[in-house]
């Protein structure tokens, strides 16, 4: 990681639209990983209404939508 204060991973929460609809990511918040690589610190700037977190490694610009792949499905799974 170039930079050791950027995040880890991205949050987001993700909204299932439907069969023929893409979710809808929202970036609710960040993580960045302990120092001893064993865990991770949590930022959150909303709760999801799901109770559900998806966390992403950020891309180089942090602006771009997340794949969608990984969260597709009830569950994510």
């Amino acid at each position: 990681m170039a930079n050791s204060n950027a995040p880890a991973y991205n949050v987001y929460t993700v909204e299932d639209r439907g069969e023929n609809e893409d979710p809808f990511w929202l970036k609710i918040g960040a993580a960045w990983a302990h120092k001893d690589g064993k865990g991770l610190n949590i930022t959150l700037s909303a709760l999801p209404p799901d109770n559900r977190l998806v966390l992403r490694v950020p891309a180089e610009n942090d602006d771009a939508e997340p794949e969608k792949k990984p969260a597709r499905g009830k569950r994510g799974r």
